[in-house]
């Protein structure tokens, strides 16, 4: 059933309602777009979606959540971007970046506002806060199991997120629904869209893991595909803590040869980069013929001088990343930087969700990557 039928068959009245939060404005911008769209001419028109809510700061740099119309028995889905390090407050006179905490707390502040009074309660937190420290290693918080408790005691019934770094943390939640997509799907429409020509023949194209970590992703690509997987593994100095990390000695290859092949690399995010160029520079060495990486959170946390270095060198043909956390004008404008829009996959979910139908074929998207590479002629 595609999401305009859903709107359509007038099974579900609940009201639907959309809190986005200061830093997911764009993203929430285009997800109501969608669903008014299909909405339009059926029971549930209307013009927007958005409920009008705001966290405004007293000078103390204090904070309060504010919904501005009613939200009573609506199934309210609150978007929530944690990584948009551009939102700013003042506190003191002094302008303060928001970070993951701060876009956090406007969440809870955001729920709290609703005051029990929605039927039902849907985070979409594509990024997921704390997702990095999601396991206890020493003696060390557990901010991302924690946190997802919070929302669970603060009656949210389903959390959605996009490619987690550890799906295995909704282990703390075990009753809670949650959902974590991957945008494969989205990233090759991407793909085809600007190399239309790619050979996805298993003597030109392979596909290799950046680490052990990412082997999941790269195996569903390589499946899909049907080529071939390598990957690589971090060889690292247990001896020594440099930035809460033991540092990277050296990224060891296991596969066959990758000698004029195009190689497409999967991970969940680009932090630095420097692992990501590392990997790219030994494939070069490796006569690789072709290089694109694709990083479902594209942060680039030191800058973009060393992927410009790359591209002008040919050593990157293209790095591909989603619109699921903010990007920067500097980025955006990079000749080697491919955008993936999943603002429609949000939108389905939402109305699947709202709707009371079932969400497998949007977790699985095997039939639409199928039809994809079919109608690129590429199978």
């Amino acid at each position: 059933m595609d999401a305009e039928s859903i709107f359509h068959t007038g099974a579900h009245f609940h009201k639907l309602g959309l809190m986005v939060t200061q830093g997911a404005s764009e993203l929430g911008a285009k997800i109501d777009r969608w669903l008014v769209q299909w909405a339009a001419n059926g029971p549930e028109a209307r013009d927007t979606f958005i409920i009008e809510s705001e966290c405004p700061r007293f000078a103390s740099g204090d904070g309060k959540g504010l919904i501005k119309q009613s939200v009573r028995g609506m199934d309210l889905f609150f978007l929530v971007d944690v990584g948009n390090y551009s939102c700013r407050y003042n506190i003191f006179g002094n302008q303060n970046c928001m970070s993951p905490d701060d876009h956090f707390q406007d969440l809870k502040r955001l729920i709290q506002a609703a005051s029990g009074k929605a039927r039902s309660m849907t985070v979409i937190m594509p990024l997921l806060y704390g997702s990095r420290q999601h396991r206890r290693n020493a003696r060390e918080s557990l901010d991302c199991a924690w946190a997802l408790q919070e929302l669970r005691d603060m009656g949210v019934g389903n959390v959605v997120t996009f490619d987690a770094h550890d799906p295995r943390v909704q282990n703390a939640i075990p009753i809670t629904g949650f959902d974590n997509l991957m945008p494969n799907y989205q990233v090759l429409k991407a793909l085809l869209k600007h190399f239309p020509d790619l050979d996805f023949s298993r003597e030109k194209f392979m596909v290799v893991s950046p680490d052990e970590g990412a082997m999941s992703r790269n195996m569903y690509y390589s499946s899909v595909l049907g080529v071939n997987l390598g990957m690589f593994y971090k060889r690292r100095d247990y001896s020594r803590i440099v930035n809460g990390r033991n540092p990277i000695v050296a990224h060891e290859y296991l596969g066959e040869s990758v000698e004029g092949k195009t190689i497409f690399i999967a991970d969940d995010l680009i932090s630095s980069g420097e692992s990501v160029l590392d990997i790219a520079y030994s494939l070069k060495n490796r006569k690789a013929s072709k290089i694109f990486a694709s990083a479902t959170y594209a942060l680039f946390t030191n800058g973009l001088d060393t992927y410009d270095k790359a591209w002008d060198d040919n050593v990157i043909d293209g790095v591909f990343g989603t619109n699921l956390t903010y990007r920067p004008l500097e980025l955006l404008s990079r000749r080697w930087f491919y955008e993936v829009d999943c603002s429609k996959y949000i939108s389905y979910i939402i109305a699947a969700i709202n709707h009371e139908v079932s969400t497998s074929a949007l977790l699985d998207p095997h039939e639409k990557i199928r039809a994809l590479l079919i109608k690129y002629g590429k199978i």
